[in-house]
């Protein structure tokens, strides 16, 4: 299992070795200085965004984040058990509580553009703020129901659907009136 301390350490290391400030990454990325302080200390559960935006601004893919042993051959995962698995919190703005655990289908595969996960969604009804980053984002829902709001638009997806949608565009997704869903995703994202 990878931990918010090991991301925060991955990403304070590399910062580091390419000798880029914090007030630097925080400019470049448009994530607040305090969250990269606490994201760099394990203090918190971050979101997807802040993440793929800190990725972007290194240089370095998405699971260059979430991989522990790399490897060049094919990645085998059986009946979707993994060891890899990655809490976020689903929110920028909400770092305390993880609601979407992420169980890689990838981590290990060296030199990937896609992250496929299969996702635990256990978000509580609310508002949401909708984020954005680069790339696509294609999500096939396993179990439950699923709201992905999209720029000014709602959708409810359910079992057996799939949604496609490039990351750009403001989004948030989160369970369907509260109810545990499960997803398999993957998310692009250019560096």
């Amino acid at each position: 299992m990878v931990d918010k301390n090991e991301i925060g350490a991955k990403i304070k290391n590399l910062r580091e070795s390419q000798e880029i400030k914090k007030e630097e990454l925080s400019k470049e990325t448009n994530v607040s200085l305090d969250l990269i302080n606490s994201i760099e200390n394990g203090d918190v559960v971050p979101s997807l965004t802040p993440i793929t935006k800190i990725a972007k601004a290194l240089g370095v893919r998405l699971g260059t984040f979430l991989d522990d042993a790399p490897q060049n051959g094919p990645l085998i995962v059986k009946n979707g058990e993994t060891n890899s698995v990655v809490y976020f919190s689903g929110e920028e703005n909400q770092t305390d509580v993880s609601a979407l655990e992420f169980h890689s289908l990838g981590a290990g595969k060296n030199d990937r553009y896609m992250e496929p996960f299969i996702i635990d969604v256990h978000t509580e009804d609310g508002e949401f703020n909708l984020s954005s980053h680069e790339g696509e984002e294609f999500i096939y829902v396993l179990e439950g129901e699923i709201e992905v709001k999209y720029g000014q638009d709602s959708f409810i997806v359910s079992k057996g659907d799939s949604i496609y949608y490039d990351s750009i565009i403001p989004h948030h997704l989160h369970s369907y009136n509260g109810e545990v869903s499960k997803i398999l995703a993957v998310v692009y994202s250019p560096f």
